[in-house]
């Protein structure tokens, strides 16, 4: 493999799988945070970086890691600022390891589910990317690869806290578990500050779709736990799902209710959206994050007819300015990604 693979490559291999419930949750993400016995911790005043990086290449890279193949070491001082953001817009690093390059690498898996960062907040970040909602399946493909890497490394553990990290909301189970939701009538009819409000109490979290600090991209958002200490990996992501699935069912409520009441007006935006992302020539990002929303709904209520739903999802990481200027092949001024990001648009819906 190469790294321009993972680069070129916009879509990532698992974004083109299927999952029961796809019409409001896009993906499933699970993140493990791990640090290696007696080194200093990254966040502390010793420069420990490059030895902890040393010892994940010798360990780990090019190794085989089972059902996802040969895994392959990305590090960050190789790459281009631009091809940095493109890994960002994939999901596959954080934009904390893309802003500080020098001695930060990436273990990624052929497809693309799994992904190490590595130097990170942590020394390590396990994360396993799934389409659709499958919280168990990426718990236990984490757990796999947080076994498969403690099998040549030692991890900084206490027996009474649990994992130790730089963080202390990480300490215990280190353990992040999140899903992407597509949640558009639960944002235009104002629900979804009540529910945010609501769920907080109960130690979840609703992030923009980088996460903490970032915000909502065409109605996307990230739900995920807060809480790792005192509780195991599996009742985290239990009361996750029982959430999720509760959130699955208002906003699928809400969309057909949205439908019974003015379904003239909704089929009108529809329409409206998708005859402009198939002739703009010019859009911004915001707006395109937008129209795809409104097209996506469409699709998921038959009101659009020969669209497959992932597109939708393909889109919204390929109009974004990295991954746009892998497709131009150059760098782009601002306008000029509203062109290449409306031409991009129209060879893929047309």
């Amino acid at each position: 493999m190469s790294k321009e693979r993972f680069l070129d490559q916009i879509i990532s291999p698992w974004m083109r799988q299927s999952d029961s419930n796809c019409d409001v949750v896009l993906s499933t993400r699970v993140r493990l945070a791990r640090n290696i016995k007696a080194q200093p911790f990254p966040n502390s005043e010793l420069d420990t970086h490059q030895k902890v990086l040393n010892i994940i290449e010798v360990n780990f890279s090019d190794q085989l890691f089972p059902d996802l193949g040969s895994v392959e070491l990305v590090k960050m001082n190789n790459l281009a600022p631009i091809d940095r953001h493109v890994l960002v817009e994939k999901h596959l690093i954080s934009p904390n390891l893309a802003a500080h390059s020098e001695d930060r690498a990436c273990l990624l898996s052929q497809s693309e589910e799994l992904s190490i960062m590595v130097n990170e907040e942590d020394h390590l970040r396990i994360q396993c990317l799934l389409p659709g909602f499958q919280l168990e399946e990426a718990l236990n493909l984490a757990m796999k690869a947080d076994d498969w890497m403690e099998n040549k490394i030692t991890y900084a553990y206490d027996e009474k806290i649990g994992y130790l990290t730089s963080c202390p909301s990480n300490v215990g189970t280190g353990l992040r578990a999140s899903v992407m939701m597509h949640l558009p009538a639960l944002t235009l009819s104002g629900k979804l500050d009540q529910i945010t409000e609501n769920i907080s109490k109960i130690g979840l979290v609703v992030r923009g779709i980088y996460g903490e600090g970032s915000k909502s991209f065409g109605n996307l958002y990230q739900l995920s736990n807060q809480i790792t200490l005192g509780k195991s990996e599996t009742a985290i992501t239990n009361d996750l799902k029982e959430v999720v699935e509760q959130i699955i069912a208002l906003e699928q409520e809400t969309r057909k209710s949205f439908l019974q009441v003015a379904r003239i007006s909704i089929e009108d935006r529809v329409f409206r959206s998708l005859g402009i992302l198939k002739n703009a020539r010019l859009i911004t990002s915001n707006e395109a994050a937008q129209r795809l929303s409104e097209v996506r709904v469409g699709i998921d209520l038959g009101i659009i007819s020969g669209l497959n739903g992932n597109i939708f999802n393909e889109l919204m990481i390929a109009i974004q300015p990295g991954c746009l200027q892998r497709y131009a092949g150059k760098e782009l001024s601002p306008e000029e990604r509203d062109f290449y990001r409306a031409s991009l648009i129209r060879d893929t819906i047309a």
